[in-house]
């Protein structure tokens, strides 16, 4: 489990993609203190396992799955990655539940400053819209944010300072790839609720009137 608090820019050494997977080989310093082979990190909001260690970056392995539903293909050597190690169990939790399953991706509409913070506004499919909410969290590239603004086909966030200067999101242009990751909470809720979209047979859930009976 993550936390959306980036801790370290690191830089892609390299990605080798064959077919739909391979591996990634990232230089970093700080998330290398006590991590060992099989420790998980999320570069770029995927949650990563560590297959090999250097003095300065580790590799990890991307699976299909992984360059299906995220845009860590799209990068390339030398692009800046935002990297955050598994929360520990005593660690202060600063953002939000992160899991590092990215939902898929979204588009870069604008980035347009007011004052001291930048809205960036973001094109999303209506699957990852569902969960999304005003004054909600949501990770991007590994981020945790509040959602600020939400539209038929897009929401937005407002960017201190500090996360600027501290991750990736600043350097995008309309038009860019970012992973989406709604929070794992309204996830668990539609389930419960039973309004994931499925075949008329396998629609009976939690209802209304059982959620009433719990006492909520």
């Amino acid at each position: 489990m993550f936390t959306g608090i980036v801790e370290e820019l690191g830089t892609v050494r390299s990605l080798a993609i064959s077919g739909n997977s391979g591996q990634i080989r990232v230089r970093a310093s700080r998330v290398l203190e006590g991590t060992k082979i099989g420790d998980s990190i999320a570069v770029n909001g995927v949650c990563l396992t560590v297959i090999s260690l250097e003095p300065d970056g580790f590799t990890a392995d991307v699976m299909a799955e992984t360059v299906r539903r995220t845009g860590l293909s799209q990068l390339k050597n030398g692009s800046p990655v935002n990297l955050e190690r598994a929360m520990a169990a005593d660690g202060r939790f600063g953002g939000h539940i992160v899991a590092g399953h990215v939902d898929g991706t979204g588009r870069i509409r604008s980035l347009k400053r007011e004052e001291n913070a930048v809205w960036v506004t973001i094109e999303a499919d209506s699957e990852i819209l569902d969960l999304v909410v005003l004054k909600g969290s949501i990770a991007i590239d590994g981020i945790s944010l509040t959602v600020a603004g939400v539209g038929d086909a897009w929401f937005q966030v407002s960017v201190i300072p500090h996360t600027g200067e501290e991750t990736t999101l600043l350097g995008k242009t309309p038009g860019d790839l970012v992973n989406l990751e709604t929070d794992i909470v309204g996830k668990y809720i539609r389930k419960l609720m039973g309004l994931e979209k499925k075949e008329p047979e396998q629609s009976s859930g939690l209802t209304m009137e059982d959620l009433i009976s719990f006492g909520f």
